[in-house]
C-alpha cells in the first residue's frame, strides 16, 4: 500500500510539474533591437519590420535572421539563435521526461540569443566591422564572428521552419 501511495505521489508530481518552462516563460520572448545610431530599419526573415529602438515578441524555439539597414551605413545581418535553457534539466530531474518533452516541443525551454540585438553600424566605406553590443553598450563581438559561430545551426533552424535563409552574398 505504501509503495502505491509513493508511486501515485511521484506520478502526480511529474504531471503537475510537466511543462514548467511553458508555464513560467511562455513560448514567446520579447527581443529588443537597438542600433548605434538609432533609426535603422530592422527586417526579420519572418517578414516583420520596425525602426530602432524597437521590440518584437518572437517564438522561443525559432532561429531568425535579421537585416539592419540605415542609409549611409553598411547593411548588416545578425543571426538570432534559439538556445536550450536550463529549465529542461530541472524538468527531467523534478518531473521526469514529460515536462522536458512538453517544453522541448513548443520551444518554451529555449531562449533567444543575442537579446538585445544591439548593433553598432559602420559608415559606408569604413574599413571597420559592425559589432554586437550588450545592453550597456559594451562590445560583445563583431557581427561577423557571432554569425560565424552560430550560422550553421541557425541556417538549419531557419530551413526547418520552412523559411529560406538569405544567400551568403546578401549577408
Amino acid at each position: 500500500m505504501k509503495k502505491i501511495s509513493v508511486m501515485c505521489a511521484v506520478l502526480v508530481a511529474g504531471v503537475s510539474l510537466s511543462g514548467c518552462a511553458t508555464v513560467l516563460n511562455g513560448t514567446s520572448q520579447d527581443v529588443t533591437f537597438n542600433s548605434q545610431p538609432d533609426g535603422a530599419i530592422v527586417s526579420l526573415n519572418s517578414g516583420v519590420n520596425c525602426t530602432t529602438p524597437c521590440e518584437f515578441s518572437m517564438k522561443r524555439g525559432n532561429d531568425a535572421e535579421v537585416s539592419i539597414d540605415k542609409p549611409g551605413f553598411q547593411p548588416v545581418t545578425v543571426y538570432i539563435q534559439s538556445r536550450l535553457g536550463g529549465s529542461t534539466f530541472g524538468n527531467i530531474i523534478l518531473g521526469g521526461g514529460i515536462g522536458a518533452v512538453v517544453d522541448g516541443s513548443n520551444g518554451a525551454s529555449n531562449h533567444l540569443f543575442p537579446n538585445p540585438v544591439f548593433v553598432r553600424l559602420v559608415p559606408v566605406g569604413s574599413p571597420e566591422e559592425a559589432v554586437l553590443l550588450d545592453k550597456n553598450g559594451q562590445v560583445i563581438s563583431t557581427v561577423a564572428a557571432h554569425n560565424a559561430a552560430v550560422g550553421e545551426d541557425v541556417r538549419k533552424g531557419i530551413e526547418g521552419q520552412g523559411l529560406v535563409p538569405r544567400p551568403a552574398a546578401a549577408r
